[in-house]
């Protein structure tokens, strides 16, 4: 066997990856359709093309997997990168960038299914829930409680309770628009409503910790 073939044939290869994106691909539109507890692992490996023991190769078990899809989504649409102060631009219009990608990922078709089987089986299931909570909510808060920090060591916010400041601006930016689409209530929101909405939450969190 030549050296090539061996370097081949070592761990992390190519289609190992390919394997676990198309699982994860498969889990995160079968959660979305059929929900937590109408979806199957044998469902999962049959939608991705692979057996059931690739799937628990990667993935231990179905609310690994369920964490594992709801971090993968959360990090589409709210990077790491987002919460990077820039000291040297403007805070507002950081703050409005975060405010977008937040508001879009929580009123997204697919997070409102997923948190409304959350709600379903919150019960029945506490664990789902806790994993839901750590792999979206707590990362996403922990994100932007970072941002804020630099703000304040930088002068350009007075906070003093970082977790709440963060806490109150994710409260702020979901208000009567998240909660009627969750509901299903129609119309839905327009474009120039949610650009208000967004505008207006965002001015009144820097009027509430500007420097005194």
């Amino acid at each position: 066997m030549s050296a090539l073939t061996v370097a081949k044939a070592g761990p992390g290869r190519p289609k190992d990856m390919e394997k676990r994106a198309a699982i994860l691909d498969a889990a995160k539109t079968l959660f979305v359709k059929q929900g937590f507890e109408g979806t199957s692992m044998d469902a999962i490996a049959n939608r991705a093309g692979v057996s059931k023991l690739t799937v628990y190769s990667h993935y231990r078990d179905k609310e690994t997997l369920f964490a594992e899809a709801v971090r993968s989504k959360c990090e589409s649409l709210i990077p790491d990168e987002l919460f990077h102060a820039d000291l040297k631009g403007p805070l507002r219009k950081q703050l409005l960038a975060i405010a977008r990608a937040f508001f879009s990922l929580i009123t997204s078709e697919d997070a409102i299914a997923i948190h409304r089987t959350i709600v379903a089986n919150g019960a029945s299931a506490p664990k789902l829930s806790s994993l839901f909570w750590e792999a979206g909510p707590v990362r996403v808060q922990a994100g932007l409680e970072r941002f804020l920090c630099t703000e304040v060591d930088a002068g350009k916010l007075d906070i003093v309770d970082l977790h709440r400041a963060a806490s109150q601006f994710f409260c702020l930016l979901k208000g009567e628009c998240h909660a009627r689409m969750e509901c299903g209530l129609e119309p839905a929101p327009s474009a120039r409503e949610i650009d208000e909405h967004l505008d207006a939450t965002v001015d009144f969190f820097l009027r509430a910790y500007a420097p005194k």
